[in-house]
């Protein structure tokens, strides 16, 4: 019988990489206007030059691939209701500590399984800090996952995926962490398996004002106290975000066949949609090249295709059973039972004052911090790693909230 999960490494072939780099050589670049703020209409051409150049004829994909590989990573078949069989790519640490407590982390977009990467041996455990068990999957459409290739794979289908991933790893009960798409599907997660998941951290918060006829408390106290400074800058963020960073949303949500084509066909295209994003959403993060191209590669040389994961934008907006799927509405509502933690960076897309935050569910966990963008394991790992640490480690609200694995 077949091993399953079954150990994986990246090996995209020779002939692969020969024609991304026959792409790159072709490239027509677009003009660019006079400015003294280039970046307010996207990358700068001569930085997306620069950056194709360095792909093309010093970028190593075999270093990088090489790197990627040391992560512990598995593909295995989970069966989604409706879709049939899908080959789901993941990374799994599991602890040497026995009790060590279950954590699923989701990457959104543009990230992947990558962003994990720096977190691993923070979770480890030791001195005084609690150990975790990591699986960290691709989501289908993404990195080394299945693509799906029919419409109707909603928010409830990522969910279900991950949750029988969890199951089928021997995790009947787990904690969650997650950003981006993984704020979402996370939310999901814990909506549809609320006896499974029994927290979530998460580090996107979207919420919306509380309303007096379903959070009386909270639509007082933001109706008497102002807003802190913190807050009404955040506002400011979340402001400048709608107005001036949305435009790849409302392409992705609405007509995701369409920015295909580009991403598909040309690696400059998808390296400018992307690399805009890393620039734009961090907090002055210092990105390498070699981080950059990384992270683009792991896109172009995906399973599905880079096109493949815009269309969950598409997906999550246009739910085939509107009444009964897990919908943005309901996911940004009072959701029981689960416990939430909450990291309050000031470059997120969208940061909220407390009181909103707080319509989500039953907060435990709040940490603000004075530096930090929209990805932060990769941004700030140590951050994410003492919150894990302080709301589940002993003394912590969630501590040994799933029975019989306290992370000693």
């Amino acid at each position: 019988m077949a091993q399953d999960p079954r150990p994986f490494k990246i090996s995209v072939p020779d002939e692969e990489i020969e024609k991304l780099k026959q792409r790159l050589s072709l490239t027509k670049f677009p003009s660019q206007l006079d400015s003294n703020q280039p970046w307010d209409f996207g990358p700068p051409v001569s930085e997306l030059k620069r950056l194709t150049t360095y792909w093309e004829d010093s970028f190593n994909w075999r270093k990088a691939e090489e790197k990627l590989n040391q992560l512990p990573q598995f593909t295995t078949t989970i069966d989604v209701e409706g879709f049939g069989d899908l080959e789901i790519h993941f990374v799994h640490q599991p602890s040497s500590v026995a009790n060590a407590v279950p954590l699923l982390f989701s990457h959104g977009w543009p990230g992947s399984f990558i962003e994990i990467s720096k977190l691993l041996p923070l979770l480890a455990g030791g001195n005084g800090a609690p150990a975790f068990h990591v699986v960290a999957p691709s989501l289908p459409n993404f990195g080394f996952s299945s693509g799906i290739n029919r419409k109707g794979f909603s928010l409830d289908k990522y969910a279900e995926t991950l949750h029988k991933l969890m199951i089928k790893l021997g995790y009947d009960k787990y904690v969650t962490q997650g950003g981006d798409w993984g704020f979402w599907v996370t939310r999901a997660i814990g909506r549809q398996y609320p006896q499974h998941c029994m927290a979530s951290h998460i580090n996107l918060i979207l919420a919306k004002p509380p309303e007096i006829s379903k959070n009386p408390l909270l639509a007082l106290q933001h109706a008497i106290f102002p807003y802190t400074q913190r807050e009404r800058d955040g506002l400011k963020r979340s402001e400048w975000f709608e107005k001036e960073g949305f435009g790849y949303n409302l392409l992705q949500s609405t007509k995701p066949q369409t920015i295909g084509y580009a991403l598909a066909d040309s690696p400059v295209a998808l390296l400018a949609w992307i690399y805009e994003k890393l620039h734009d959403w961090t907090d002055s993060y210092p990105w390498t090249d070699d981080e950059i191209l990384t992270w683009i590669s792991i896109y172009w040389f995906s399973t599905a295709g880079p096109e493949a994961s815009v269309r969950i934008y598409y997906e999550a907006f246009h739910p085939e059973s509107p009444a009964t799927a897990t919908t943005y509405e309901k996911l940004r509502s009072w959701t029981p039972h689960v416990k939430l933690g909450m990291a309050h960076f000031p470059q997120e897309l969208n940061v909220l004052p407390k009181t909103w935050t707080e319509t989500l569910g039953p907060v435990v966990y709040h940490s603000e911090h004075d530096k930090g963008g929209h990805f932060a394991a990769w941004e700030k790992p140590n951050v994410i790693a003492t919150d894990l640490h302080k709301m589940f480690g002993k003394g912590g609200p969630c501590y040994g909230i799933v029975n019989g694995k306290t992370g000693y």
